[in-house]
C-alpha cells in the first residue's frame, strides 16, 4: 500500500511542477537546447512513472496483500464475501477483474491529466493576451466598454 500511494503522490507532484512551472514561464521565450532536453527527459519520466510505476504498484499490492487474485471472487456463489446479498448473484465475477478494471481506471485517469497538461501548456498565454487586448481596446474581457459614451 505505502508503495502504491507513495508512488500516485510522486506522480501528482510531477504532474503539478508542470501546472506551477506554466505560470512562471513566459510566452514565446527562445528555448535553449539545455532546456529542451531536460524538458523532454522530465516529460518522458513523468509518462514512465504515471504509466509505469503507479499501474505496477497497483497490481502488486493487490496481488500480494490484497489478495484479489482469479481463485477468489467478489460476487457470485462461489465468492468469499460475508455478504450473503454477494453470495446470491447468478454470476462469478472474481477479485482479479475488478482488480484489472482499477488498472485501467488509473491508465484513463492519467491520460486525462496528460491531455489536461498539454491544454494547460498550449493555453498559458491566453489569458494575459486577453487582459492585454481589454486594456488597448477599452473593453473588459467580456466586450463591454470600460467607461459609458456621452
Amino acid at each position: 500500500m505505502v508503495a502504491f500511494v507513495g508512488s500516485t503522490i510522486v506522480a501528482i507532484l510531477l504532474a503539478y511542477a508542470i501546472v506551477w512551472y506554466s505560470k512562471r514561464r513566459p510566452v514565446g521565450t527562445e528555448v535553449t537546447w539545455g532546456e529542451a532536453m531536460f524538458a523532454a527527459t522530465y516529460v518522458f519520466f513523468l509518462m514512465f512513472w504515471a504509466y509505469g510505476v503507479v499501474p505496477h504498484s497497483w497490481l502488486t499490492w493487490a496481488d500480494t496483500q490484497l489478495k484479489w487474485r482469479s481463485d477468489a471472487y467478489l460476487l457470485g456463489p462461489n465468492s468469499t464475501s460475508h455478504l450473503p446479498i454477494l453470495q446470491n448473484l447468478p454470476m462469478n465475477i472474481s477479485k482479479q477483474a475488478v482488480r484489472d478494471i482499477i488498472a485501467v481506471g488509473i491508465y484513463g485517469a492519467f491520460l486525462v491529466v496528460h491531455v489536461t497538461l498539454f491544454s494547460i501548456w498550449q493555453s498559458r498565454g491566453e489569458k494575459a493576451a486577453k487582459q492585454q487586448k481589454a486594456l488597448e481596446e477599452q473593453t473588459t474581457s467580456f466586450g463591454r466598454p470600460l467607461v459609458r459614451n456621452p
